[in-house]
């Protein structure tokens, strides 16, 4: 593994640092936090935990400083994004206004695509056989680094929330007497960082005609970020293949960067058959929802003795009936199954399929299950990230206004949280816990063992709260989400810059990524004939993109999911009584 910096003294005593460069203390207080020592050790068996460790210390680490450079052409890119606030935080409000999911972000990825022809990029839509997803590229002279973008315009279920509105109001309230709820939202933030990336790749694009450097920008415009499900299919096809970096960013409620990893993941749906019958007459019925209800149950016990530090184990019953006077002859229930590598998903993930086997047995329904996508962990990068946090100290944070630190403590006086408003500083840069201990996954790790990659946080949430809720939706769009979008297209900008007109820089990141992949092959999590899913686009979005339906990667019409069970025998009829 590369280390990029001098060593550390060491002292001789009882922290005296070990091989690892890890103090002996320090070692003996992880593993107890964590409770399991073969969670920490298991790196030295599995390739992918292994390469995304690190040696450095956290209790004697110090950001290196002087990495990022002003330069006339960084100075021109951060310029241009002042002068384009007002079009840029527009793009923000446009894709929150449509809050469309995944897959189907028809306006959204055209308001993305359309910013990006106007600063000069040439837009393919259709990327991997995703309707909504493009790749716009922009050359200038000949040679230079090929840098991506990444962007994502995705909202959420049940998530809508009327923008800079300090408590709870669904802008969409859906209503049903039996089951009300909430239309999408932008609980994620992705109308932000989709915006941000672009904004910072027209950015470098501008700069680059105005100082002539020789530089490739790509940005790729991702569906289906919430479901992992467009880039991790998109990387299998070489979409990514020939950058020299990536770069990478996601709202949040700090502003960082850092070197960890993240965890693998599995999406799995599971489908139950039963036979529908009148819930007044139930004998001989078998139902889904019965053998549902049993999986989820079954698969909680497996937490005590089967679920590490670093594993993560949800599920919510996508489909469980319509009414309680019709058994339920069809049930299906998803899992997220996380681990901190793919090996050690596989192991969880096949406790429980046999979880789901057993569930069909009893409820004597029949089951089948379908990956719907599979992430690796993220490969990280200490260069990058130094690089990244010393542009990130030096542009400064989000300039939040007063508007903005009195909407988040607002929603954090909502919601039972300390009211210390937005995180108005540049967090430290320090290194990742030794001990894995589990976490939130992404699509992008599937690029970063293909590609240099590094990521960040810019503060767009109250401190304290979470992505995936209504409160992040109220920012996504307000005054902490517009000052959140400015200075996460900086920070992207800027360090890209560096990237071309530093070209140590990229050495460093580059050799780093060869070092920590030595020994290792990516290979695509996802199931040998794999189809991703998809929805099939109005005909106007097809029309406006030039694209034709369906696509050749997948089957179109998928095949029906129809129950073919039959009723459940109960033996001989009983003779009558007398």
């Amino acid at each position: 593994m590369c280390d990029l910096h001098d060593d550390h003294e060491h002292k001789h005593d009882a922290g005296a640092a070990a091989p690892n460069g890890l103090s002996r203390r320090r070692i003996v207080q992880l593993l107890g936090a964590a409770g399991v020592s073969t969670a920490a050790m298991s790196a030295a068996a599995d390739p992918a935990m292994a390469a995304a460790a690190d040696t450095a210390d956290p209790d004697g680490y110090k950001a290196p400083e002087g990495l990022a450079k002003d330069t006339p052409a960084k100075a021109a890119a951060l310029a241009w994004i002042d002068r384009e606030r007002s079009r840029i935080t527009g793009l923000d409000d446009e894709i929150w206004e449509n809050a469309e999911l995944s897959l189907r972000e028809w306006k959204s990825s055209l308001a993305e695509a359309d910013f990006l022809k106007a600063a000069g990029f040439d837009v393919e839509f259709g990327t991997a056989g995703f309707p909504t997803a493009f790749t716009a590229t922009f050359r200038h002279g000949k040679g230079g680094p090929v840098l991506g973008f990444s962007g994502e315009y995705d909202a959420l279920p049940g998530l809508s929330q009327r923008k800079g509105v300090g408590h709870h109001d669904p802008l969409e309230y859906v209503h049903d007497p039996f089951a009300p709820g909430y239309g999408p939202g932008h609980g994620c933030g992705h109308s932000a960082l989709g915006t941000a990336a672009a904004a910072a790749a027209a950015a470098v694009a501008k700069a680059a005609e105005a100082h002539g450097l020789d530089v490739t920008v790509k940005f790729f415009g991702s569906t289906a970020e919430e479901q992992l499900i467009g880039k991790t299919y998109a990387v299998s096809k070489g979409v990514y293949d020939g950058l020299d970096a990536f770069l990478d960013w996601h709202p949040s409620t700090s502003n960082a960067t850092g070197w960890g990893s993240t965890t693998a993941m599995t999406a799995v749906t599971f489908t139950f058959l039963g036979v529908a019958g009148h819930g007044g007459t139930p004998l001989g019925n078998k139902s889904a929802l019965d053998a549902a209800v049993m999986m989820a149950t079954m698969s909680e016990f497996l937490r005590e003795e089967n679920l590490a530090p670093s594993g993560r184990l949800h599920w919510v019953i996508n489909n469980g009936g319509d009414i309680p006077n019709v058994t339920p002859e069809i049930a299906e229930i998803s899992y997220y199954v996380r681990e901190g590598s793919p090996e050690r998903v596989q192991v969880l993930l096949d406790k429980v399929i046999e979880v789901s086997e057993a569930a069909a047995k009893a409820s004597r329904t029949t089951v089948r299950h379908k990956i719907t996508s599979a992430c690796w962990n993220q490969l990280p990068s200490r260069s990058f990230a130094e690089l990244m946090h010393d542009n990130m100290r030096r542009i400064g944070p989000p300039e939040f206004t007063d508007e903005a630190q009195r909407l988040a403590k607002d929603l954090q006086k909502s919601l039972g949280l300390p009211e210390k408003g937005m995180h108005d500083e540049i967090g430290e840069l320090t290194p990742p816990n030794p001990v894995f201990m589990g976490g939130g996954s992404t699509d992008v790790a599937d690029i970063s063992w293909n590609v240099p990659t590094v990521s960040m946080g810019a503060a767009l949430a109250p401190i304290g709260t979470k992505m995936h809720t209504w409160s992040t939706a109220a920012c996504a769009a307000a005054a902490p989400g517009h000052a959140a979008v400015l200075a996460a297209a900086k920070y992207l900008a800027a360090t890209a810059v560096d990237l071309i007109t530093q070209p140590a820089r990229l050495k460093a990141v580059k050799d780093e990524f060869a070092e920590r992949t030595k020994g290792v092959r990516w290979k695509t999590a996802l199931p040998d004939g794999y189809e991703p899913p998809m929805y099939e686009p109005p005909a106007w979005f097809l029309e406006k993109t030039g694209q034709s339906w369906p696509p050749p990667n997948i089957t179109w019409p998928p095949k029906r999911v129809v129950s073919q069970e039959r009723f459940s025998s109960l033996g001989p009829d009983l003779a009558p009584q007398k």
